[in-house]
């Protein structure tokens, strides 16, 4: 896009100048803030993860037994006995970017006979619920993830727009203007003697 060469034009430029200088660093503290945070919800599910997964390998003995027992038909599984009733979420704010912090995960209460499961039946209850809130947890760091995601690719892409494209081409105007306002300028003086000589070569006055 062509750029006017005026003086108004010149002040517009370095106007827009200062205002990506100044809307810059924010931008950058804003993309190093996202990264860090995101690495550390990463590493948290991770962490959660590695939790869950110790938990399962704990159950597997009794999980076993329980499973290779034909007095339990399929009528008694255990996760008939644990059914979630609703993940509860709260509402977040990380560098602008409103994101899901989960608060708690909420059962049904189902009741059952004592005598048709294991003396282990609340136990096991007790280790699948558990297993069920590690998964509402790690799904909502996984939304965190990918919101958190989202606003640090729109930030980048803010980053180097002014970096690459608006702080170089507001500079390359600023002087390019510059440049031909001078040489006007040196035209102007250069016009101003040659009309002045030709007035006194013609016998006016100076």
């Amino acid at each position: 896009m062509a750029v006017k060469l005026t003086k108004n034009e010149q002040k517009k430029q370095k106007d827009q100048l200062k205002q990506y200088q100044r809307y810059l660093p924010t931008l950058q503290l804003k993309k190093q803030q996202l990264q860090s945070v995101i690495m550390g919800i990463e590493v948290e599910r991770k962490k959660l993860k590695i939790q869950q997964e110790e938990l399962v390998n704990g159950m597997q003995d009794w999980i076993a037994v329980y499973a290779e027992n034909r007095a339990f038909g399929p009528e008694k599984d255990l996760s008939t006995l644990v059914q979630v009733d609703r993940v509860v979420r709260e509402t977040g704010n990380i560098a602008g970017v409103m994101i899901p912090v989960f608060k708690e995960l909420t059962f049904k209460e189902i009741e059952y006979n004592l005598n048709d499961y294991p003396l282990w039946i609340d136990q096991g209850i007790v280790t699948l619920r558990d297993y069920a809130k590690f998964d509402a947890i790690i799904s909502t760091l996984d939304i965190q993830i990918k919101m958190l995601s989202k606003e640090l690719r729109t930030t980048s892409q803010r980053v180097n727009l002014f970096e690459k494209v608006k702080i170089p081409e507001a500079k390359t105007n600023i002087k390019k203007i510059a440049v031909y306002l001078g040489d006007e300028m040196s035209a102007a003086v250069v016009r101003g003697k040659i009309a002045k000589g030709k007035k006194v070569a013609a016998g006016g006055s100076v």
